[in-house]
């Protein structure tokens, strides 16, 4: 849950407006037009330098109700550490429901700013997967956040340093954690308005409910996108070292792209079981996306990238598809990057092809997650590659159920070789 600063250039200069309104439109949980309007307008330079939480609609808790419901935040109710602070498991009484109360460490790299912007993202923003913002507190110099509790942890107490009676994700639940961050992220950059850049996705801050539902969490470091002609928000470089894009590391400037980058990291963390950064691997092997980088050239190699964990229980196509996505996210140059959406859709296809391990084979299932499949694209040509027509700009179609499997806007023709 922590951050550390990525390393790169820091643009300090910032431009910011008054009264900035973020307005979201939400088929899931409509907010009345009138509050939202209301509870939206802040001033973030003054409120984080005041502490004002006037204009944020949210539950308030006192201090003494939160000690309460951690039992004076013992150790055994201690869920986990991060830059923030720590993490604790509680019941409120009075409404008799158990949750994660997240208490800022006020010696700690993130501030008042921080918690400021995440009430204010998470009172605003609502969506099956963002986790649910219960509350806060804010005595004195106490800064305390109050969340639902996701009961299987994060997705990172999943992949690694996995406990031997503790199961394995399975290949399906992996894509369905994929598709569901990636669900997430897309609310973020297309239904927000203006969009909202999450700018420290990683596998810590995806968080499981039962049946390995995924909601993104820690959102301290997002940041208003750019609206109008402006394509990037300058800003100082945050987040968390081998997620940050490369562009953003070097000069501050901050798109939907960069998330797309961290997309694409989590996603090989996924399929691979490899962490971004692995200080314990050989000097060539450290960085996932250098390490995969070349692996993404051969398709023989694929099979390489798989996580030992899924013990060859994957089906290859979904594989390399998975594969084309990811590396489709980590491209180098950020206009080569698909948009979120377009991740959305392929993941969402893939899954919904169901494989079964004893078989050895996948069930195509009806398209009903994430993104409907979009039609006001161009396409230019037409390039034949197995049991798959790929149509640019760019999509791809399952010939045998002429069910979309991937749109993207943006795409190195290269990456054909792979598949």
């Amino acid at each position: 849950m922590g951050w550390i600063p990525c390393s790169g250039n820091s643009n300090t200069k910032k431009k910011i407006k008054k009264k900035k309104k973020l307005e979201v439109h939400d088929p899931i949980k409509a907010t009345p037009p009138g509050k939202l309007k209301r509870n939206s307008s802040i001033n973030s330079k003054d409120s984080s330098k005041s502490g004002n939480l006037d204009h944020i609609a949210a539950q308030t808790f006192s201090f003494r109700e939160l000690a309460t419901a951690t039992r004076n935040f013992r150790a055994e109710c201690l869920l986990g550490e991060g830059g923030f602070g720590r993490v604790y498991k509680g019941r409120l009484e009075n409404i008799n429901q158990i949750v994660a109360i997240k208490q800022l460490d006020r010696n700690g790299l993130q501030g008042n700013r921080e918690f400021l912007v995440e009430v204010l993202m998470l009172s605003l923003l609502h969506h099956p997967n963002l986790v649910n913002l219960i509350g806060y507190c804010a005595d004195g110099d106490q800064r305390l956040l109050v969340y639902e509790y996701m009961s299987l942890g994060s997705l990172e107490d999943h992949l690694y340093d996995i406990s031997p009676g503790k199961k394995r994700l399975d290949w399906n639940t992996r894509m369905k954690i994929a598709a569901g961050a990636a669900r997430g992220l897309e609310y973020l950059h297309d239904t927000a308005n203006p969009p909202v850049i999450y700018r420290d996705l990683k596998c810590s801050n995806i968080l499981l409910d039962e049946g390995y539902h995924p909601k993104l969490s820690d959102f301290g470091l997002a940041k208003l996108g750019p609206v109008g002609e402006n394509t990037h928000v300058s800003t100082r470089v945050m987040g968390t070292y081998g997620y940050c894009a490369p562009e953003y590391a070097m000069t501050g400037q901050l798109t939907l792209k960069s998330d797309v980058y961290s997309f694409g990291v989590v996603l090989l963390e996924i399929i691979t079981g490899r962490k971004a950064i692995d200080n314990s691997k050989s000097a060539g092997e450290q960085n996932l996306v250098a390490w995969a980088r070349p692996l993404f050239k051969d398709r023989r190699k694929f099979s390489q990238m798989a996580d030992p964990m899924l013990q060859g229980q994957y089906p290859p196509r979904g594989l390399y598809q998975a594969l084309a996505v990811a590396a489709m996210c980590v491209q180098e140059q950020a206009n080569m990057r698909p948009v979120i959406a377009d991740v959305v859709t392929a993941l969402s296809y893939l899954a919904s092809q169901r494989y079964d391990p004893n078989t050895q084979t996948v069930q195509s299932s009806r398209l009903t997650l994430g993104t409907p499949p979009r039609t006001k694209r161009g396409y230019d040509c037409v390039v034949q590659i197995p049991n798959i027509q790929h149509t640019a700009r760019y999509r791809f179609i399952d010939v045998n159920t002429s069910c979309p499997m991937v749109v993207f806007s943006q795409f190195r023709v290269e990456l054909l070789k792979m598949l």
